[in-house]
């Protein structure tokens, strides 16, 4: 690939990723977050009555307007959701009511009139640089394992499949950062390195890897290196990156410290 077409479809990359994270329901969008207890209530200017139990979250409409997976709420609805898992929407109007387990259940509105979505003009990032994209090697476990992590928010903490780690070698000393299964296909990374809480976003960023190749091998493009929606809105829960994921050199590629942070 020529040093041009690397350019031009890292820029092609970076358009789309900018894209998404401009959608007038997503992670820009959040303007708050509730956790549930398990006295039905209501929250803010939410329409309806919201809770928990120990085993799913409730809603109950009270004759708003409210419609779940393009069928209108129209008496008492359940939601048993998995922990750390994906969440579901409740759309009341503009706005979208997202309900997820996160070791409890929690609401969070995601708004189009949102600031932080009204504001957003791009994501800083390094320029594209071919010498951080490194060939690595996954190593499966003999059994994925449930590995847990802390998160953003003190207290909480996520369960997530790790099936096993990525090792890929740095100025000559090998590196091993355990992997969890990505969204779809493939492999993701949390990791933070010598630029976090400097240039990059403290907690945490993720690297994106495709599926390995029949003998194991995996391209690790830190070009593409992202934020967590925690880097950019106090209103997510994200993970942080498991024990042993801290490169100790600086990983100058990917994504930047937002200018929401900066």
């Amino acid at each position: 690939m020529s040093a041009r077409q690397f350019v031009d479809e890292w820029q092609e990359w970076k358009t789309e990723r900018e894209r998404a994270l401009a959608d007038p329901h997503g992670w820009l969008a959040l303007v708050s977050l509730d956790w549930l207890d398990d006295t039905p209530r209501r929250y803010g200017d939410l329409p309806g009555l919201w809770w928990q139990d120990a085993e799913a979250a409730y809603l109950d409409p009270e004759g708003a307007e409210l419609v779940h997976e393009g069928e209108p709420v129209v008496g008492l609805r359940r939601f048993e959701l998995v922990n750390s898992g994906a969440g579901t929407r409740v759309s009341a109007g503009d706005v979208e009511i997202e309900v997820a387990n996160r070791s409890g259940y929690l609401i969070r509105v995601h708004d189009p009139k949102a600031p932080v979505l009204r504001d957003f003009h791009g994501v800083p990032a390094y320029e594209p640089n071919d010498e951080w994209v490194l060939r690595g090697r996954f190593e499966p476990f003999d059994e994925p394992r449930p590995t847990t992590v802390g998160a953003v928010v003190a207290g909480l903490s996520h369960v997530y499949t790790a099936p096993g780690v990525v090792r890929f070698t740095h100025d000559g000393v090998e590196h091993a950062l355990t992997a969890f299964n990505g969204k779809g296909s493939g492999l993701s990374i949390l990791f933070t390195d010598a630029t976090s809480g400097v240039t990059t976003y403290a907690a945490n960023r993720s690297l994106g890897v495709g599926e390995p190749d029949a003998d194991g091998g995996v391209v690790l493009d830190f070009n593409r290196a992202v934020n967590l929606p925690c880097a950019f809105t106090d209103f997510a829960t994200c993970p942080l990156p498991p024990e042993g994921n801290r490169l100790a050199f600086a990983v100058e590629a990917g994504e930047k410290l937002p200018h929401e942070r900066s």
